[in-house]
């Protein structure tokens, strides 16, 4: 199952040619992956009161065509696995139907205190394993 979300490119996205800048394709993932959680019931609230925090790890990113200045997007995101504390996402950045950006996102589940590496809580491995 993949969650999308719409994305704006505003100015501040953009390098002085009117192109989106590298780095922020990995902002509009960000957000996809935090609203796909929000949708599932764990949002920030969940996430504090359990004293977790999700980080990315690792990220291996394709850059196939660029957005531009005011462009309507969607950014994806979908679980290829969750097992212990990690969640594996690929996740795509469209411009409609064409693809602009796809990543493999690897996100560590860790305490908020100590950040060690901590296990998904079961209800959260539990939605991502049914997904």
């Amino acid at each position: 199952m993949e969650f999308s979300t719409p994305v704006r490119v505003y100015m501040e996205d953009t390098d002085a040619g009117g192109i989106v800048y590298y780095v922020n394709y990995l902002k509009f993932m960000e957000r996809a992956r935090t609203e796909f959680m929000r949708s599932l019931g764990f949002g920030k609230a969940y996430i504090l009161t359990r004293d977790l925090m999700f980080v990315v790890h690792d990220v291996l990113v394709k850059y196939h065509k660029p957005a531009r200045l005011d462009d309507e997007l969607q950014a994806t995101a979908a679980v290829v696995r969750a097992r212990g504390a990690v969640i594996v996402f690929d996740q795509r950045v469209l411009r409609g139907a064409e693809l602009l950006a796809r990543a493999t996102v690897t996100v560590a589940c860790v305490d908020r205190h100590t950040n060690r590496p901590r296990r998904l809580p079961p209800e959260i491995a539990h939605s991502l394993q049914a997904d």
